[in-house]
């Protein structure tokens, strides 16, 4: 039987390399699966430019904090980049806006298919996947200032005398706030106010809405509205807590799909737990157990593999994987959603 040192140092291992950076990846895979479920349930199409908003939102927040460091404006141990990111939401609702108007208002008004909305945003997708690389490169870029750890390894060891310590990053727990924050006052905005009621009551049955009074432009505008900001604060919040990278915004596209169509496309608590399950799932299956097991098998069954299902490389994979599994035995998703 392992000691109970032993059993605390697994517990802290896999904290330090499962469990937290669980929950931020699913935060933010949770706060972009929200703007694609909150499209698909007003609008009824699926977004594919999704990943590349968001790419264009945090490209203006990037650039908006490269400015206001070159100016000397700090938030002491918080990043600067949570002054920038009004101006990314300001710059990416205004794109929205643009888009609606050129795009998809033509083809709303002759009311076409769903998949006619579906290549349009393909075609979008990849205009704004050149303009972000012609704008800011396609390499990594790191805009994040101020204090980088809330908990250092070094010091959580010193402190409780363990063999493993424990690191929590300032982006992680800023993500896990900022999320919380934002999906209460989604919530509260649904359920509370009339703009709120008008977009459910759109959602579930356009015709009578209308007949109801309900302006359609004005819940188009206030989806795209919401969309936008959920997207570019999504994106700041994958941005800081790893790096810019346009193309990985991209590929962020299905594990986003993924957990917005797990959950019940058209659901926003299924997005959330969608998100959660999707990162749990990519963390999970591509975590090395070797020095976790280590901890616990006795001396004669120590493994000499990393007991590793699959590569980091193949994380996307995984969400590949759900998708079609859940397209194939639950198209509804957890939540019992609109089947796609």
């Amino acid at each position: 039987m392992p000691e109970t040192i032993d059993i605390i140092n697994s517990l802290v291992l896999l904290a330090n390399y499962v469990i937290v950076p669980g929950i931020a990846y699913g935060s933010q895979l949770a706060l972009g699966a929200l703007g694609i479920t909150l499209i698909y349930a007003v609008l009824r199409f699926s977004n594919f430019a999704h990943g590349d908003t968001m790419a264009f939102g945090t490209m203006i927040t990037v650039l908006v904090t490269w400015w206001l460091q070159s100016k000397g404006v700090s938030l002491g141990p918080l990043p600067t980049a949570l002054l920038a990111l009004p101006v990314g939401i300001l710059a990416t609702v205004v794109l929205c806006f643009s888009l609606d108007r050129i795009v998809y208002r033509h083809y709303r008004t002759k009311r076409s298919a769903p998949v006619v909305f579906v290549i349009a945003s393909v075609g979008i997708m990849f205009v704004l996947n050149g303009i972000v690389r012609f704008v800011i490169g396609p390499n990594d870029q790191r805009f994040a200032d101020g204090e980088r750890f809330i908990m250092k390894a070094r010091d959580f060891k010193a402190s409780t005398g363990l063999s493993e310590g424990l690191t929590i990053k300032v982006s992680q727990g800023l993500t896990v706030v900022v999320a919380i924050a934002v999906v209460c006052a989604l919530f509260w905005f649904l359920n509370r106010t009339r703009t709120g009621k008008s977009m459910r009551a759109y959602s579930d049955n356009e015709d009578l809405a209308l007949l109801s009074g309900i302006d359609p432009n004005r819940v188009v505008m206030i989806t795209w509205l919401i969309a936008a900001a959920l997207t570019t604060i999504a994106g700041v919040m994958y941005g800081l807590d790893k790096s810019f990278k346009p193309f990985t915004y991209f590929q962020l596209l299905l594990p986003m799909f993924a957990a917005a169509i797990v959950g019940g496309i058209g659901k926003p608590i299924g997005a959330i737990v969608g998100g959660y399950l999707v990162a749990f799932s990519e963390v999970t299956v591509t975590y090395a157990y070797k020095k976790f097991v280590r901890y616990l098998a006795p001396e004669d069954m120590q493994p000499d593999s990393l007991l590793q299902l699959l590569s980091t490389d193949y994380k996307f994979a995984v969400s590949f994987v759900i998708l079609v599994l859940v397209l194939l035995i639950r198209p509804t998703g957890i939540m019992r959603g609109k089947v796609i």
